[in-house]
């Protein structure tokens, strides 16, 4: 009886031990797939980190940039500025606003505008403007007008 308390205690023993290593190895196997994500979602914040890091890098160079060319010119228009005040009336009247070939143009093209504007008051008009028509229509006519809903 002995033997079969034994061997009986053993078939107990070996399914009790497969449940359990079943029931483990599902929970482990789970651990394994929780810890991959957890390293990938590891990796995923780091990678973006390192590009919002690499973006803030990024935008601080262009903004030293702008600054600087920023600098250089309200640099430039204090110097203009500079000389501008500088200048005395002679020179100011020396200084032409359009360049020596536009004003050369300028002049040459002024007399053809010149000549075009004499044509038109030259030009005599007759008839009088549409608005003033003598045959009267529409609206304007001179018929008495009837009111057509009338309460």
């Amino acid at each position: 009886m002995t033997l079969i308390t034994g061997l009986i205690s053993l078939l107990v023993g070996a399914l009790g031990g497969f449940f359990i290593g079943k029931t483990f190895s599902k929970s482990n196997k789970e651990n394994q797939k929780l810890t991959e994500q957890v390293n990938q979602n590891e990796e995923a914040l780091t990678r973006y980190k390192n590009d919002v890091a690499e973006h803030l890098d990024n935008s601080s160079k262009l903004l030293e940039q702008m600054h600087a060319t920023c600098q250089t010119a309200m640099k430039q228009m204090a110097e203009s500025t500079k000389l501008l005040q500088q200048a005395t009336p002679a020179e100011t009247e020396a200084m032409p606003f359009f360049s020596k070939e536009t004003q050369e143009q300028l002049a040459q093209t002024a007399s053809l505008r010149h000549q075009k504007r004499e044509e038109k008051a030259d030009e005599m008009i007759t008839e009088a403007p549409l608005d003033y028509s003598g045959n009267p229509s529409g609206l304007f006519d001179d018929k008495k007008q009837s009111v057509t809903n009338a309460d």
